[in-house]
Formats: C-alpha cells, sequence, structure tokens
C-alpha cells in the first residue's frame, strides 16, 4: 500500500546518474500500475542518516509497510532502527535491497533482495571499451535484466488496522 524508496545520497540524483533514476523511474511505474504510493527519499547513509530519513518517513507516511533500500550503507543502519521501534521484519514491514547478494545474505536478516552483477556489468564495460578503442562499437547502454531473490525481509503486508 504505502513503500518506501531510501535511494542514494541527493548528490546522485542531482547528477543524474542513470541507474538511480532509472530504478526509480521502474518502481515507480510498476507502484503506479499496482496502485501503490511510493515515496522516495535519498539518504546519505549511516546511521544518523537513516534515523532522520526514516522519521521524515513515518512522519509523512505512518503506515509504510515497505521500504526498498538502494542505498548500502543504509541498510543495517534501517533495520536496527526498525527494531528500536519495535517494528518486525517482516512480520510487520517488510525490506527490500538493492545490493551484492552477499550483503543481502549477511546483513542481520536475510535481505530479499536484487543483486547488482558486478561482475556481468564489469565484462559488458570492457567489451565496450575494447570496442571503442579498436574504432568500432557506439554508444549503446547495455540494461541487464534485475533478478529478485526472495529471502526473509519480505512477508505479506500487515492487515489495515
Amino acid at each position: 500500500r504505502d513503500i518506501a524508496v531510501i535511494g542514494e545520497a541527493p548528490a546522485v540524483y542531482e547528477r543524474h546518474t542513470g541507474f538511480a533514476e532509472r530504478t526509480l523511474d521502474g518502481l515507480r511505474a510498476r507502484a503506479r500500475q499496482r496502485g501503490v504510493r511510493v515515496l522516495h527519499r535519498p539518504c546519505e547513509g549511516g546511521y544518523d542518516a537513516m534515523a532522520v530519513t526514516l522519521a521524515r518517513i513515518l512522519d509523512e507516511r505512518p503506515g509504510t509497510s515497505g521500504f526498498v533500500v538502494q542505498n548500502e550503507s543504509a541498510v543495517e543502519p534501517l533495520l536496527a532502527l526498525l527494531r528500536q521501534q519495535g517494528r518486525a521484519v517482516p512480520e510487520d514491514v517488510s525490506v527490500i535491497a538493492i545490493c551484492p547478494d552477499q550483503v543481502a545474505v549477511q546483513a542481520s536478516v536475510r535481505l530479499t533482495s536484487v543483486a547488482i552483477p558486478a561482475q556481468e556489468m564489469g565484462r559488458h564495460a570492457v567489451e565496450h571499451l575494447m570496442a571503442k578503442l579498436a574504432g568500432r562499437g557506439d554508444d549503446e547502454v547495455v540494461l541487464i535484466a534485475p533478478e529478485l531473490t526472495v529471502r526473509a525481509s519480505t512477508g505479506p503486508a500487515p492487515a489495515a488496522p
């Protein structure tokens, strides 16, 4: 019903960084199709910044039942803050992270995640660079399909009060 996206630091969006904008655009489009409200809040990451961001989100949308975290440094602070507030993951609120699998499985709650395929991205980058250096290639953007791995941090939305 109400999902908050905890994004990268504000500077990432000010630079119009492609991956951040594409992720946010995709989340918003899918949410519209599903009738889900999305609130996006950039976050510097770290405990103090996450505490301010979470307080702001819950003040604006107290019924938030899910978080999508696109900022790896905000993952553990978010989980800790939710625990401190007595919000159980996934019973009270679901958390999905866009992060490397290693981060997702080593978090205090095994996170449902969309992996960042660093090796595949690196391979495409090297191939693109080698083609450019050889006088071939173009400025084509290669998009890699996201893969969701469901783990312990997501569940059905809690019943409405």
